[in-house]
């Protein structure tokens, strides 16, 4: 009977097979903007930094749309196992969910992984547009109230938000314009659709370079070394500096094991000097953080923008 019991266990033991080892099959990184933006460029530069660790493949996916939202939306309720991970920046996480009612409200909601990369947006309008200042942008919005209009990469993002904050500082009215990324508010500017956009550096500084667009004020503390003749709106009497940052998050339940992987496998990317000529090359910043710290600023980040929120009169209705 022993003998018995003994051949069957091992008939079954036979039968199932051994726990696979993640990851066994491709995994998804998906950005919630269009192709070509900066979270889609960075998110491909670290997946292919990433592909030794990920032997099956890191498939980019976009899902643009909503500010982000979308791709958001879609990580942070993916099955989770590790087999889809999403790249987002600030805004999905600490501006959003307060304004929009999505399928997930503060930063418990997710895992966030790592922090990425950092900057702050700044004003571009076209090289030959009328206005050679920040201060004569400002002067002729307040004399033409609502006529300008002015693009970023979404509603409630933190472009958008420097942008609110602009207008309350200075008593300027303009048209915001919400896109789904620098694919499509880049053209408008040069086609003469909007008279500003709020972008990001790296987006800019070939354009500008070209003698395309004009940046007229950076929404950051100091002065940008790629750009050092350009002030601060701080320096043009409107203290707005709200900047961004790109993470890598995960559904809550992921494995704690999977989660390291990830961890891991990005932060050797990162450490990498080529990813630091990548990053300095767009005009952004390594930044990294994990773990605890990492949630408490984003708490932090949250908490913030709960004031900033109340004071634009944009904080969603409970």
């Amino acid at each position: 009977m022993i003998r018995v019991a003994l051949a069957l266990l091992v008939v079954l033991a036979a039968a199932v097979p051994a726990a696979a080892q993640y990851p066994d099959r491709p995994v998804t990184a998906i950005v919630g903007y269009p192709a070509g933006g900066l979270a889609d460029v960075v998110l491909r530069a670290l997946a292919e930094g990433m592909k030794k660790k990920f032997p099956k493949g890191i498939a980019v996916v976009a899902r643009p749309g909503a500010g982000g939202t979308i791709g958001a939306s879609e990580v942070i309720k993916s099955k989770p196992d590790g087999y889809t991970v999403g790249i987002m920046p600030i805004t999905n996480l600490v501006i959003q969910p307060q304004v929009m009612d999505l399928a997930y409200r503060t930063p418990d909601d997710c895992i966030p992984v790592i922090s990425l990369v950092s900057w702050y947006p700044l004003l571009v309008v076209k090289h030959d547009a009328p206005w050679k200042t920040a201060q004569e942008f400002v002067a002729a919005a307040k004399a033409n109230p609502g006529k300008f209009r002015v693009g970023s990469p979404g509603e409630a993002t933190s472009s958008h938000l420097n942008l609110e904050e602009l207008m309350r500082l200075s008593d300027a009215r303009v048209t915001h314009v919400p896109f789904s990324g620098w694919g499509e508010s880049s053209p408008a500017l040069l086609g003469g659709h909007i008279e500003g956009l709020v972008a990001q550096p790296g987006e800019v500084r070939p354009l500008v370079e070209g003698k395309r667009m004009r940046v007229l004020a950076v929404f950051q503390p100091a002065r940008n070394p790629v750009f050092p003749d350009v002030p601060t709106w701080k320096e043009v009497g409107y203290p707005v500096h709200n900047g961004s940052t790109f993470f890598l998050v995960l559904p809550n339940g992921t494995p704690p094991d999977v989660v390291r992987y990830i961890h891991d496998a990005a932060k050797a990317v990162m450490d990498d000097p080529a990813f630091a000529t990548f990053v300095k090359a767009r005009v952004i910043d390594v930044d990294y953080r994990a773990g605890d710290k990492l949630r408490a600023d984003l708490w932090q980040e949250y908490k913030a923008h709960t004031e900033i929120l109340k004071r634009l009169g944009m904080l969603r209705k409970q």
